[in-house]
């Protein structure tokens, strides 16, 4: 299928031009516009809404990474708000939504029934979704329902099978030096080395794939104050110890035949030009779907939104303002 390349260069020139959108070192972002709990199975999840939910400009919802993340990470999409509703939320038993800690409620249907949830409790009658990382999996899956309130779809550096994200974590591995490999793999024997040693390994490959540049003041100082924040416990269950060695429910999740019923909107995926999600397989996931684009943030690793806020942010303006104009 045919992915918009003149877009994305486009995209990315713009990205190129665009000022910082919150400079290293500010005290806070915005305050939400609206904060509320919303009932879903097995408890209350929060969520915060900046901008206008009557604008004609339909909002985007994005759901965040992990399993067991919070909405922290994706902050730096809130300077959309300047033209749409932006709704951040945390999942069940991440952030500040209850923590029942209940693994029945861990799965990928319940997970995603919680975003037709949130929209039902906001009013909004059709929005943009979103997704990073294991969000992305949430996106994707919400999106195969085809809701009929579903105007586009946003996958950033998304889980899309577990299949393709090990493989793409075995090629970055060989990337590193090759006596962290070696460590890694001695980490994974049935002996390993002490702990530390092990984190010691994992965090290199970390530094290189996953996040680049350290949290923002403003990161630091809203994590204080965000409820219970991370939540371990269901990463594990749901993933696994680390990001290159799946062992929990997760192990064998396979979405990519949904891509095949994402056939309405409008779709972009994006990805760091260091990411976890390798940008030469996210582009072939792209390339499955008639008229999806596929753009790369350069210089920035899996944490697309803190790596490089500026560029991510415009060239999601710029693809957004593309379906308004539909």
């Amino acid at each position: 299928m045919l992915i918009e390349r003149r877009s994305v260069l486009a995209m990315l020139g713009a990205a190129a031009l665009a000022p910082p959108i919150w400079a290293r070192g500010r005290a806070s972002y915005p305050a939400p516009d609206r904060e509320l709990m919303v009932p879903v199975r097995g408890g209350r999840v929060y969520v915060r809404v900046n901008g206008d939910l009557a604008s004609p400009r339909p909002p985007i919802i994005l759901a965040h990474g992990g399993p067991g993340g919070t909405h922290g990470g994706l902050l730096d999409a809130l300077a959309l708000a300047d033209e749409r509703a932006v709704i951040l939320y945390d999942q069940l038993d991440s952030g500040r939504s209850d923590q029942p800690n209940d693994p029945a409620n861990w799965t990928v249907k319940r997970f995603t029934d919680e975003l037709e949830l949130i929209r039902s409790a906001l009013r909004v009658p059709r929005w943009h979704v979103g997704g990073h990382s294991w969000g992305g999996t949430i996106a994707l899956e919400y999106s195969a329902r085809r809701p009929a309130a579903l105007a586009g779809l946003v996958l950033a550096s998304p889980l899309v099978s577990t299949r393709s994200w090990l493989a793409d974590a075995n090629a970055l591995r060989k990337q590193l030096p090759a006596s962290i490999q070696a460590t890694l793999a001695r980490c994974e024997a049935r002996r390993p080395p002490p702990e530390r040693t092990c984190e010691t390994a994992t965090e290199a490959f970390y530094e290189q794939f996953n996040r680049r540049e350290p949290p923002s003041d403003a990161l630091i100082a809203y994590r204080s104050h965000s409820g219970a924040g991370f939540n371990p416990r269901l990463y594990q269950t749901m993933w696994g110890k680390t990001e290159f060695v799946s062992t929990g429910t997760l192990r064998t999740y396979d979405g990519e035949p949904l891509l095949a019923r994402i056939q309405g909107p409008k779709t972009l995926f994006i990805v760091g030009q260091y990411d976890e999600a390798r940008p030469v397989t996210t582009a072939t996931f792209a390339a499955r779907l008639a008229g999806a684009e596929f753009a790369v943030v350069p210089g920035a690793a899996h944490g697309i939104f803190s790596d490089r806020p500026a560029e991510t942010i415009a060239i999601l303006r710029a693809w957004l303002a593309r379906q308004d104009a539909a």
